[in-house]
């Protein structure tokens, strides 16, 4: 099967009352546009993936740099933007089913997505949803007076995303349902002949206001790691002085296997700790002759690509270089830059602290340069 996937991020986010719109609020450095597209590409069933963004956020969408992602501009209401994607897929060769999603829902789990690619099989459209657990009252207005009458729940459930449906019947009953008010694409079906109703997940609850989305960043920060990273080179003459990747002009340079820089080399263990990898030394032995002067910058990239091929993606890095030479505040910004790039994070994301020994011991004596870091991240799953 082959999957397009419909991200609707087209909406006001009135509700949400602040002047960055929901689809670009971020965790841990994503937006939720970014979070929604790290879960869905890890499956292979997804040939395709369009973003419908309003038009007043195009300036922010595309400093997203979103790669392999179609952008279309949504309508006045949902069900138009749903519609402006599908037009773009009505003659998409190889690809029959669609996933429709909303963005603000980024707290899907990789089992819910897989298990309604995995339903889709034998069913029109696969739909999760939940039942209504809480008390349903409805205010009754009769004769100018208002009452409360209590509802039955047994046969009421909620409606999430995302929704998986044949890809010429959805087109199809929005073209033939244009301008009808529907809340969700389920909504278009009269027939529920094979259609499957899934379980859904009460984590996988719908932003709609700055509370929800500090629910899901307290969510986050509950899968936090925590990683720490140390390194210690020595200075000598007539070698290079690397510090965060740049090359420092000085007259000492530090002595390593690698180009000895400290500062890698502690970030690169400070991320490999958090996320449970192991250590610098395990991945790159300094007894192999292929990792001898390599650019730590090179060992570094290598292992943001391993993590984030596991899920993680760095939060924060908190870095302190112990040196009484080279002055670290001459350099910090161009570091931080650097490290930014390196470890795809945004500059905000990344802090550097220059400090001293006062001159006491062999750093002090300008014999050695250390560096520590503490390095958190968080696994999107």
């Amino acid at each position: 099967m082959s999957f397009c996937l419909i991200i609707l991020a087209g909406g006001n986010s009135h509700r949400f009352r602040s002047n960055i719109g929901k689809p670009y609020q971020k965790i841990a450095g994503k937006s939720l546009i970014e979070i929604n597209l790290i879960k869905a590409r890890k499956f292979k069933e997804i040939k395709k993936i369009i973003l419908v963004y309003n038009k007043k956020d195009s300036k922010r969408v595309r400093l997203l740099k979103l790669k392999n992602v179609k952008l279309v501009v949504g309508g006045i209401t949902r069900q138009q933007s749903t519609f402006n994607a599908l037009k773009h897929l009505k003659n998409q060769k190889g690809i029959s089913k669609v996933l429709i999603h909303d963005v603000a829902r980024p707290n899907f789990s990789i089992k819910l997505f897989g298990s309604i690619i995995k339903n889709m099989s034998n069913a029109r459209a696969v739909i999760p949803k939940i039942r209504v657990q809480d008390a349903i009252k409805q205010i009754i207005d009769s004769s100018n007076e208002e009452y409360i009458i209590g509802r039955k729940r047994n046969n009421l459930f909620l409606t999430q995303t995302p929704q998986a449906f044949n890809l010429k019947e959805i087109f199809h009953l929005h073209k033939t349902n244009s301008g009808k008010y529907k809340d969700d694409d389920i909504s278009l079906y009269m027939d529920l002949n094979k259609v499957k109703f899934i379980e859904g997940e009460k984590s996988n609850f719908k932003i709609t206001d700055y509370a929800d989305f500090e629910n899901l960043r307290n969510i986050c920060k509950s899968k936090q790691n925590v990683g720490i990273g140390f390194d210690v080179h020595r200075l000598v003459p007539k070698r290079k002085l690397y510090l965060a990747g740049l090359n420092i002009k000085s007259k000492l340079g530090t002595l390593g296997h690698s180009d000895g820089d400290p500062v890698l080399h502690s970030v690169t263990d400070a991320i490999l700790g958090a996320c449970k990898m192991g250590d610098i030394g395990q991945i790159f032995s300094d007894k192999s002759k292929k990792f001898k002067n390599i650019r730590s910058t090179i060992l570094l990239q290598k292992v943001i690509e391993q993590v984030k091929s596991k899920g993680y993606f760095v939060n924060n890095i908190d870095i302190n270089i112990i040196t009484q030479t080279p002055k670290i505040k001459n350099h910090k910004k161009k570091m931080i830059n650097n490290l930014a790039k390196l470890c795809k994070v945004s500059s905000d994301q990344i802090n550097i602290k220059g400090k001293t020994t006062e001159k006491l011991g062999v750093i002090g004596k300008e014999k050695a340069i250390a560096c520590e870091v503490i390095c958190s991240v968080i696994k999107y799953d």
